[in-house]
């Protein structure tokens, strides 16, 4: 059997200006002159090409979620891409198009446990090597942006501290791209040369996808949005407990001309040639988990149909999707693919990950309460229409398949069976066809958020712990009690992004299912002021991923042709 980056190097990709052209379906031309190539697979959108697709309409949007993700692997992201082939299968001859926007791999996975975020077997965005390693830059420059910051803070209390910034109060943290624990707590100006102007403070790093600049870049509407947003963030207090902004250190001009490349998006192809642009990455359990809204809309102006995901499961990326990026942007999905698999439906019944191959309806029918949790959630709380992709594998067995067609049936949801992995968008049309029928067939309602903008934040917060994770509480530590009151004064009416863990609904990792009545333990608040949030932190989840004992990194080579191997 091929792997991943097999198939992907076997695939014969398009130049990508045919796969631009292939977009002409609105009466709008994409031109050669509208890319700004990265060689002859990957360009970015101008902003003079953005700027000309803004008269035409916009097409549906399609957003993929997924069960609460499992050690076993759900596919979200290659469900998202053989969905998006299937459509293009299915509407052939119909005149229209299809093609998918998801988010930019981050380095921290690719070299640590779950790996390359481009899909899988013959279901991939290409080139996967590029997309998944350095791409275009953009996280690259969205650490330097953040780092350029940090820098900046940090001189100028060394060269006089005019702003008279409380060095104790400063909470902006310098960020990279790779899982690395040594970093989460920092020491800066320990026995430093000038200790007039310095003092020693204790820091952390945080992981790119986690920062602040990586939120506003994916929220942004325009250069001058981003420029705005970037002077918003608040780095610190003064002496007498002021708030300190980027711009009070005139940084935001330089950040953004660190970011206006970045800021473009990424068009890139599928195997079997859909257009897709992959842009932005934010991850879901620690960050609001969407692509660019750039991207996404420009994406709209483009395709008839856009299929988008939203990270880690439905509680985590589909709710910050609703809440936070449609509540900002007025985006509105027309349908929700939820995607599940038998083998983590039975791990969430209590079946160990090296006995899920194994026939056991009765875990089975235990786990299928945490599809049921996801579909009540999107089709109860949020008013969207949902089909659950059953993503196969080769040792699901019928009797499995059918119980949980049956069970997915009673709430009023088809379960399709998909094999894109093995058969790329062949595999996926009949999803593709439930999802063109429930586009077809909605009603135009608008999405239902989960709560009002002008109510506090705590209660905002205890409406996602009991409507979303089936929590009876909401405990806050003592500092998160602190910051809750100092927040609540002139923050109240931002939206809350939950850091917690995925795999579970609760903070705690290990309760799988459908866990009711646990408490939702809250250890810190955290102010996003440029993305207009404010970061819950639930439980143990860390802003800095550690590496597993046997990182990905391990299998990854270059062979003597200068082939890359092991990426997967």
């Amino acid at each position: 059997m091929q792997t991943d980056i097999e198939i992907s190097q076997s695939a014969e990709l398009k130049p990508i200006s045919l796969i631009a052209k292939s977009l002409n379906t609105k009466a709008q031309h994409i031109d050669a002159e509208d890319l700004i190539p990265y060689g002859h697979h990957i360009a970015k959108l101008s902003p003079a090409c953005i700027q000309k697709l803004q008269p035409l309409p916009d097409g549906q949007l399609i957003l993929v979620t997924a069960i609460s993700p499992t050690p076993a692997g759900e596919g979200k992201t290659t469900t998202t891409v053989g969905l998006a082939d299937a459509l293009n299968q299915v509407l052939k001859d119909s005149g229209k198009k299809a093609m998918l926007c998801i988010r930019e791999p981050s380095l921290g996975p690719v070299f640590g446990k779950k790996g390359g975020a481009t899909g899988g077997g013959f279901a991939q965005v290409l080139p996967m090597e590029d997309i998944n390693l350095h791409f275009t830059g953009d996280f690259h420059a969205i650490s330097s942006a953040n780092n350029l910051l940090a820098a900046l803070i940090d001189n100028h209390i060394y060269q006089g501290n005019a702003l008279d910034i409380d060095p104790k109060t400063i909470t902006w943290r310098r960020c990279m791209d790779i899982n690395d624990r040594a970093l989460r707590h920092i020491t800066l100006n320990a026995n430093a040369a000038d200790a007039i102007n310095v003092t020693e403070r204790e820091t952390a790093f945080d992981i790119v996808v986690a920062s602040e600049v990586m939120a506003i870049f994916c929220l942004a509407t325009s250069l001058e949005d981003l420029k705005m947003r970037l002077g918003n963030i608040q780095v610190a207090f003064t002496a007498t407990q002021q708030p300190v902004l980027a711009s009070d250190l005139q940084a935001e001009g330089a950040m953004t001309a660190l970011l206006k490349n970045a800021f473009q998006p990424n068009l890139v192809q599928t195997i079997e040639h859909t257009a897709a642009i992959v842009h932005g990455g934010p991850f879901a359990n620690i960050a609001h988990g969407c692509n660019s809204l750039i991207a996404t809309k420009t994406a709209l102006k483009l395709a008839d149909y856009v299929v988008t995901e939203a990270g880690f499961g439905a509680d985590l990326g589909a709710e910050k999707f609703i809440d936070i990026k449609c509540r900002k942007t007025g985006l509105q999905p027309a349908a929700v693919v939820l995607v599940a698999t038998l083998r983590s439906l039975k791990y969430h019944g209590g079946v160990e990950l090296k006995a899920l191959t194994l026939e056991n309806v009765t875990a089975l029918k235990i786990g299928i309460a945490n599809l049921q949790r996801h579909v009540h959630n999107l089709k109860e709380n949020f008013g969207l229409q949902v089909v659950v992709a059953v993503n196969y594998f080769a040792t699901d067995t019928v009797a499995e398949i059918e119980l949980l067609q049956a069970e997915a049936k009673k709430l009023g949801v088809k379960a399709i069976l998909c094999k894109h992995w093995a058969q790329g968008g062949e595999g996926a049309k009949d999803l593709a066809v439930e999802v063109l029928r429930l586009v077809e067939s909605a009603s135009g309602d608008t999405v239902k958020f989960l709560y009002a903008d002008d109510i506090t934040l705590l209660k905002k917060i205890e409406t996602i712990a009991q409507k979303i994770y089936g929590a009876s509480a909401v405990q806050l530590s003592s500092m998160a009690k602190a910051s809750l009151e100092t927040l609540e004064k002139n923050y109240s009416h931002y939206p809350v992004c939950i850091a917690k863990t995925p795999y579970s609904f609760s903070s705690d990792p290990n309760l799988r299912g459908a866990p009711s009545g646990h408490v939702l333990e809250v250890r810190a608040l955290r102010l996003s002021r440029g993305a207009e949030f404010i970061v819950v932190t639930c439980g143990d989840i860390l802003t800095m991923p550690g590496l597993p004992k046997h990182p990905a990194s391990e299998h990854i080579s270059v062979d003597h042709a200068g082939n890359i191997t092991g990426l997967s």
